[in-house]
């Protein structure tokens, strides 16, 4: 679930699920909500930073007695779930802030896996370019070596910054293999990224 997604009026509604009558436009037999549903598996919140205070509180509850009470429901609902979370912002940073709750943020860092942006890590942007080059030729119908233009392309984005993280590089080379049918080839297509990625 992308917590930044749903509407703050409707979150609750969605992770929790409601009962019959529990408010004016609540469907006849209720709903059940997005953590029933997941019931003994494992449920992924991401931009977790986006929950509202109100729903945050609800959540801490739910992972301290492992149980959900649907809203206007008499009775919780046991869960075994596994949560697995992300952000795209310090959290810590967050609850200094007043943004996030701290019970929450302790609640939640059990096990933090912490991914450094794409520019601490070029050495991983060629791998990533040939995949994403060949998934996006494989989308567009459009032959092309995908290892022949990462190898033209690799020292382009090393010297990049990549603020927007991979989902820049996907969207680059999202736009790279459309231009290759205008381009047609790894030199034509180097010589015109000026135009093609003015960003770069």
């Amino acid at each position: 679930v992308n917590c930044a997604a749903i509407p703050e009026g409707l979150i609750e509604s969605e992770l929790f699920g409601y009962a019959e009558g529990a408010f004016t436009s609540a469907k006849s037999g209720g709903k059940s909500g997005l953590l029933e549903s997941a019931n003994n598996g494992t449920f992924f919140l991401d931009e977790i930073n986006s929950m509202p205070l109100p729903q945050q509180a609800k959540l801490l509850r739910v992972l301290q007695e492992r149980e959900v009470r649907p809203v206007g429901a008499r009775r919780a609902i046991a869960l075994n779930i596994k949560f697995v979370v992300a952000c795209n912002a310090d959290l810590q940073a967050e609850v200094r802030a007043g943004r996030f709750r701290e019970d929450l943020y302790y609640r939640l860092s059990t096990f933090v896996v912490e991914l450094p942006p794409l520019r601490e890590r070029m050495e991983d942007v060629p791998l990533l370019s040939e995949y994403l080059i060949r998934r996006e030729a494989q989308r567009y119908g459009v032959e092309l070596d995908a290892a022949e233009l990462t190898r033209a392309l690799t020292p382009i984005f090393r010297r990049y910054a990549w603020p927007g993280n991979v989902r820049e590089l996907e969207n680059i080379l999202e736009r790279l293999v459309v231009s290759w049918r205008i381009y047609g080839s790894c030199e034509a297509l180097v010589e015109a990224m000026p135009r093609v990625a003015p960003e770069l």
